[in-house]
């Protein structure tokens, strides 16, 4: 009995590692997003129902992630366009004056997309939040005057709604404030964020 303990616990820890126990851990999340032929192809479309954003050059879907959308104050509905860009901003007013909005992309005053934690429901105070992934990649591929189309749904949900890698980072904890004060924070990830196809 003794010479088949180690037998036996390598068949437990296999057991749980091979079995579903395993899926739990997180995987990274990569955002996969493609360079423009024509940049002034480009448009934004955002799903308030799944949460998702699509990138979209005429036909051809550029990035397709999940964001974070109004619940205090709703999100706003309707056509707009990209009014600027700032890619170091931070917020103003308080409560939380310097907490770092990283990859301001504004859409209409006072509301914009920009990085921070991404929850599976509508969070925010109207703006849409993207994972660091998501929205330094969408900083690349808009500039001022892409079209942005905010609705209840998409026509895009049906199509692409597989390919957008579902994120929770409700339980993340919040980086020491010494790190969102800093410059620092605003590094953008790592590889190249488009990827040009042939």
């Amino acid at each position: 009995m003794e010479a088949m303990k180690p037998v036996l616990l390598l068949a437990l820890v296999s057991a749980f590692f091979l079995g579903g126990c395993a899926t739990a851990v997180p995987k990274p999340y990569k955002v996969t997003a493609y360079a423009p032929s024509n940049p002034d192809a480009v448009r934004v479309k955002v799903s308030l129902s799944t949460q998702h954003v699509y990138v979209i050059e005429n036909d051809r879907l550029l990035m397709a992630v999940q964001g974070c959308v109004g619940a205090s104050q709703a999100t706003p509905t309707g056509s707009f366009r990209i009014q600027n860009k700032i890619k170091n901003k931070r917020r103003v007013s308080e409560p939380d004056a310097g907490y770092p909005m990283a990859y301001w992309c504004e859409f209409k005053p006072a509301y914009g997309f920009h990085e921070g934690f991404v929850h599976p429901v509508p969070r925010t105070h109207g703006c849409i939040r993207l994972h660091r992934e998501a929205a330094a990649r969408l900083f690349a591929l808009v500039r001022v005057g892409t079209p942005v189309d905010i609705a209840q749904s998409q026509p895009e949900d049906q199509k692409y709604a597989s390919c957008v890698q579902k994120l929770d980072q409700s339980r993340d904890p919040d980086p020491p404030r010494s790190f969102l004060l800093s410059e620092s924070w605003f590094k953008d990830p790592t590889g190249p964020l488009l990827i040009q196809e042939n």
